[in-house]
Order: structure tokens, then sequence, then C-alpha cells
């Protein structure tokens, strides 16, 4: 009984040593989400179930930060600069087969994916580089594709959220954040 009931002490001690150690360490909850958006938008579930295909065709990785009373085109997001299509890291697409976006062919892989906002179109930006913070080091001389797409308005959408709609042709990467929508069509 003694044995135990000094192992037990030991333990309780141990763990709050610990925790007083930890809590100054670990770093408070990201104010913007990491997120990821499939294509087909089921194959996380299609693959719990077996029924998957090897691979989805593509992935989209990004931060969702929140509109929280601001102007975010315009304001927070300066009309005519790269952006960096989310928070924090910059935004990252992955295509597990080649795709055409734009007319031209991107070869299977991971790039960053950027956006130059203006008030009725947007750029989006393929870009090698990856791994990267913000768009501070953003390198135009690693662009494999920029095509411009229409701006349409949207009903309010407080955290920037991306989905992938079917096409005829292939998928659209939609984007929605504020009263915007912009839509990035990818074939394959």
């Amino acid at each position: 009984m003694k044995s135990i009931t000094l192992t037990t002490i030991c333990l309780l001690f141990t763990t709050q040593i610990l925790t007083a150690q930890t809590a100054g360490v670990l770093p408070p909850v990201d104010q913007s989400p990491l997120d990821v958006a499939y294509y087909p938008s089921d194959y996380p579930i299609l693959k719990i179930q077996n029924k998957a295909p090897v691979s989805p065709v593509m992935r989209v990785i990004y931060s969702r930060p929140h509109v929280n009373g601001r102007i975010i085109f315009g304001g927070l997001i300066d009309y005519g600069d790269v952006w960096r299509l989310g928070a924090n890291e910059a935004t990252e697409i992955e295509f597990f087969r080649d795709v055409k976006i734009g007319g031209k062919a991107v070869k299977k892989g991971r790039y960053t994916l950027y956006a130059i906002p203006v008030q009725d179109k947007w750029t989006f930006i393929v870009n090698r580089d990856t791994d990267v913070w913000g768009a501070f080091k953003y390198n135009a001389s690693r662009d494999v594709v920029r095509v411009t797409v229409p701006v349409a308005k949207n009903e309010p959408v407080e955290d920037l959220t991306m989905v992938f709609t079917k096409t005829n042709t292939g998928a659209d990467l939609n984007v929605y954040w504020d009263t915007f929508k912009a839509s990035l069509p990818i074939n394959f």
C-alpha cells in the first residue's frame, strides 16, 4: 500500500512539474485556422470507406482569416498587390496529375497559389516556390501560370473559404471571402 501511495504521489508531482514547464512554451491557438479542400470534395470520406481513387485530383491547403468587421479588399489587402490567398503561410495547391490552367499545362506537383485582387477581377498565380510564409519573398520569375478572372459579388462570408466544384472540363477552385467570389478554372 505504501508503495502504491508513494508511486502515485511521485507521478502527480512529476506531472505538475512537466505541466508547469510546458505551459509557457506551447504556442497559442492560431486565429486563422489551417484548412484543406480536396477535389473530389468527398475524397477524405471515400478514403476512409476504401472507395476512393488512388489519389485525389488536387487539394489546396490554406489558412482561413476572418473578416472581423474589417474592410478586406482595398483595406486589409491592397488592390493590385500580390496576396498569399489566405493568412500565415502562403496557400499551397497540389496536383496529383497533370492539369491545364488558362490553356497551359501544369505538371503534377506542389505549388504556391497567390492572387492579385483588383475591384472587378483577380489574377491567380501558380508559382513553383513552396514552403513560404506570406508573399514577402514572392518571385515572379518562378510563376508557372497566371490567369485573370472576373470577381462576382456574393453573400457575405466571414471566414475565407475555398471549395472545388465540378465543371464539364474539370473543376473550379472557388474562393469566397467577405462579399466576393473568384473562381479559378482547372481542366483535366
